[in-house]
């Protein structure tokens, strides 16, 4: 029979034991995205939003938000971060503006780094809904998703 390593013997999930997993250099890439007007484009682009420089707090935020992964994410590992970084650009659609968040996270240790990546993509994306949702409670955050990992027994992974 198969050996379910995020169980126990009770059936019930736990934090799969990584003691014996040789370290490697480990990078995750994760992007994210969220759907803003015309108003809000501007305002963040000209640094006019109320409650301040939107990119530079959805940055920080970011980059804290994969520090507390293991905080939020009841099985993930609490990893000790050695890169985080966050990058945003633009693309018009018609009437609408995407923002799209690309973070990078890197580790050396004995699990991967995918979780931290995913999270700094989230939580930049949803600092942007919370700095500008006074101008338009509209606005989409989009797909979350893996784009590359390195490292690891399981190898890379690129989508």
């Amino acid at each position: 029979m198969a050996e379910f390593t995020h169980f126990n013997e009770e059936g019930r999930a736990k934090m799969v034991d990584v003691s014996d997993k040789p370290e490697s250099f480990r990078t995750a890439t994760a992007l994210s995205s969220i759907i803003v007007n015309q108003e809000i484009y501007e305002k963040i682009t000209n640094d006019q939003m109320k409650k301040g420089d939107v990119l530079a707090v959805a940055q920080v935020a970011g980059v804290m938000a994969a520090k507390k992964t293991s905080d939020i994410i009841p099985m993930c590992h609490p990893l000790a971060l050695t890169g985080i970084d966050i990058h945003f650009s633009w693309e018009n659609n018609q009437d609408d503006y995407i923002l799209h968040i690309k973070a990078f996270v890197k580790t050396k240790g004995s699990t991967g780094v995918e979780m931290e990546a995913l999270t700094a993509a989230s939580v930049s994306a949803l600092t942007v809904y919370d700095m500008c949702k006074a101008v338009d409670k509209g606005m989409i955050i989009g797909q979350t998703y893996l784009v590359e990992k390195t490292g690891g027994k399981n190898g890379d992974f690129k989508r």
